[in-house]
């Protein structure tokens, strides 16, 4: 009966899907982002929307940058704070990256 499918994830699209896997990524133990960074306020961090909007506008690499391949673009002072994350960063796959990427950016929709 595909009026009420038994798995909701099936229904989505790959581009929701790894929007969906970035959330749960972000806000999982593995990555921790959500310690730092929320939706739409700054905590420690600038917020998601922040970032993702600066990203945007500046046609920036958000991967490349987590990968250590990029200059911060966001609040290049607070960069010293970032950088202890980048050895969990370091442990993430491409697709995985990709993801989070996709989930921030997706806040701006």
């Amino acid at each position: 009966d595909t009026l009420y499918p038994e798995n909701v994830a099936e229904t989505l699209s790959p581009e929701e899907q790894q929007i969906a896997d970035g959330k749960k990524l972000f806000e999982s133990n593995k990555a921790a982002c959500f310690s730092c960074h929320q939706v739409d306020k700054k905590v420690i961090g600038p917020s998601i929307k922040e970032i993702a909007k600066i990203y945007k506008e500046q046609n920036g690499d958000m991967v490349a940058f987590l990968r250590k391949k990029a200059d911060p673009i966001v609040d290049p002072s607070q960069y010293n704070v970032m950088e202890t994350n980048f050895a969990i960063l370091k442990t993430m796959s491409d697709e995985e990256l990709q993801a989070l990427e996709a989930y921030m950016m997706s806040t701006l929709k």
